[in-house]
C-alpha cells in the first residue's frame, strides 16, 4: 500500500467543529432520535415520582407490556416499484383536517411533568395542526387552555361525576370554551391500582418530604420551575389538595352505566367519542347510544392490568361497528411506524399520551415539538418505503401478524415482571 503525507487542503473541510450550544435544552433535543430517547432525557432530569406516574402501569405492568408487544410483533410490508412523489399524512376526525393521524391525549398531572403543563402541549399542537385534548384532571383549567391557543382543535375529555349538576357545568363551560368534541371515559369507575404512585405518594399538590426533595435536588431545573411558577393543581376542578386516588373515591361514580351515557349524549350537542372501549358488545352498545365514535383503549395499562391489549382489541371493535364508525386508538404508541400499524389495523386516528408527556418532560413546549416532529418523519418514511401516497392507501394488506383477540374468557398469558 503506498503511502503519502497526509494534504492539509484536503484535510481542512473534514475539520470543522461545531461549537457547543449555549441553548442545552434545544441541544438535548436535537441529540434525541427517537420518542425513546427523550424518555431517557426525561428520566434524567424529571423527579422519580412524576415520571413514574408517566412511565408505568397498573399492579404488575403485565398490560402495559403487552400493549408494546403487540406492536412489535406485527411486519409492515414494503412495496417495490410503488414510487411514491410526496406522501399526504393529513387526514379528517372528528369533523376537522388534522395535519397528522395523530393527535395529544388527555393527560393528568400535566405541570408536574413541566411547569408549562397543558399549555405547551397545546401550543405545540397548534403549531402542528393537529387536535389536543384536555383532561378534567388538567392542571391548566378549560378557559386558560382556550385563551393560550385560541386557533388550536380542541377536545375535552370528561369523567363523570356524582354530581350531575358539576359535570353539566363542565360541559357548559367547555362548549362555551370552544371545545367541538367530547371524549368521555368509561374506564375509570374507580382507580386502577398503581404501585409507583403508591410508593412514590403521588398527589396534586405534591407532598414533599425530605427523599422528595432531595431527588428533585437532583433535577435544578424542574425545581426553579416548580419553585418560581403557581403551584399545580386541578383546575378545571375546586378540590385542590387530594391524591388521585382520594379524588376518584369522592367524586367520580363507579355505579356509571349506559343510562349516564345516554344522559350525556343528551347535554353534549358537539360529537362525542366514548373512550375505553375495548369489546364488541361494548362497542356496539355505545354505537346505538349516539356515540359518534369510539376510541379503543386500556388506559395506557394502567387500569385493569391484564386487560387486552388495544391494538388486538382493534379488530374486534371494527367488526362490530363496521367502516362508517370512526375509530380511534391508544395506548401503546411510541413511534410513528406505531401509528401506521394501528392506522392499517383499522383506526381512523391515534392518540399519544406517554410520548407526548416524555417530550414535555424532557423540553416543554419544545420537546411536545420534537416528538410531533420524530413521529412525524417516521410516518412519512414508514409510507414512503410501503408505497403509501395517502392515509387512505393504509390497510390491512400493508401488514402481517396482527394481533387476534382470543376467545371470550381466555387470557393470553403475560410476562412476569423482571427481577
Amino acid at each position: 500500500m503506498k503511502r503519502r503525507l497526509p494534504d492539509w487542503s484536503e484535510l481542512r473541510p473534514l475539520m470543522t467543529f461545531v461549537p457547543p450550544r449555549l441553548d442545552r435544552v434545544a441541544a438535548r433535543l436535537e441529540s434525541a432520535a427517537d420518542v425513546w430517547d427523550l424518555r431517557r432525557i426525561a428520566k434524567r432530569v424529571t423527579p422519580a415520582a412524576p415520571f413514574d406516574y408517566v412511565d408505568g402501569g397498573a399492579l404488575a405492568e403485565r398490560t402495559l407490556r403487552r400493549n408494546r408487544e403487540v406492536f412489535a410483533e406485527v411486519e409492515l410490508l414494503p412495496r417495490i416499484l410503488h414510487g411514491v412523489d410526496s406522501v399526504d399524512t393529513s387526514t379528517t376526525i372528528a369533523g376537522s383536517r388534522a395535519a397528522l393521524p395523530f393527535g395529544i391525549a388527555p393527560t393528568g398531572y400535566t405541570r408536574l411533568m413541566h411547569a408549562e403543563g397543558e399549555i405547551g402541549g397545546v401550543r405545540a399542537a397548534t403549531r402542528a395542526r393537529i387536535p389536543f385534548t384536555l383532561s378534567t384532571m388538567g392542571t391548566r383549567s378549560l378557559e386558560e387552555v382556550a385563551q393560550a391557543a385560541p386557533d388550536s382543535t380542541r377536545w375535552f375529555q370528561l369523567y363523570l361525576w356524582k354530581d350531575r349538576e358539576r359535570s353539566l357545568d363542565l360541559l357548559r363551560r367547555a362548549e362555551a370554551a370552544g371545545y367541538d368534541t367530547l371524549l368521555v371515559t368509561v374506564d375509570t369507575p374507580i382507580t386502577g391500582l398503581r404501585l409507583r404512585d403508591a410508593r412514590n405518594g403521588l398527589a396534586i399538590p405534591p407532598r414533599l418530604t425530605l427523599s422528595t426533595i432531595l431527588d428533585a435536588s437532583y433535577r435544578p431545573g424542574w425545581w426553579f420551575n416548580f419553585l418560581t411558577t403557581d403551584p399545580p393543581k386541578y383546575a378545571s376542578l375546586s378540590t385542590t389538595s387530594t391524591t388521585l386516588a382520594e379524588l376518584t373515591a369522592s367524586m367520580f361514580d363507579p355505579t356509571l352505566g349506559f343510562d349516564d351515557l345516554r344522559w350525556i349524549r343528551e347535554q353534549w350537542s358537539g360529537r362525542l367519542f366514548v373512550k375505553g372501549v375495548l369489546t364488541a358488545e361494548d362497542a356496539r352498545q355505545s354505537a346505538s347510544l349516539g356515540a359518534d365514535g369510539l376510541i379503543v383503549s386500556n388506559h395506557g395499562g394502567r387500569q385493569l392490568d391484564q386487560a387486552p391489549p388495544s391494538l388486538t382489541a382493534l379488530s374486534e371493535v371494527r367488526e362490530a361497528v363496521g367502516e362508517d364508525m370512526e375509530i380511534i386508538l391508544d395506548s401503546g404508541i411510541m413511534s410513528g411506524t406505531d401509528v401506521v400499524t394501528a392506522l392499517c389495523a383499522g383506526a381512523d386516528f391515534v392518540l399519544i399520551g406517554r410520548a407526548y408527556l416524555y417530550g414535555l418532560m424532557a423540553g416543554g413546549r419544545r420537546g411536545v415539538e420534537r416528538v410531533i416532529e420524530l413521529l412525524s418523519a417516521e410516518i412519512r418514511t414508514a409510507m414512503g418505503l410501503m408505497g403509501a401516497a395517502t392515509i387512505a392507501d393504509l390497510g390491512p394488506h400493508l401488514v402481517r401478524g396482527l394481533p387476534v383477540p382470543p376467545p371470550a374468557g381466555v387470557v393470553r398469558p403475560s410476562s412476569e415482571p423482571q427481577r
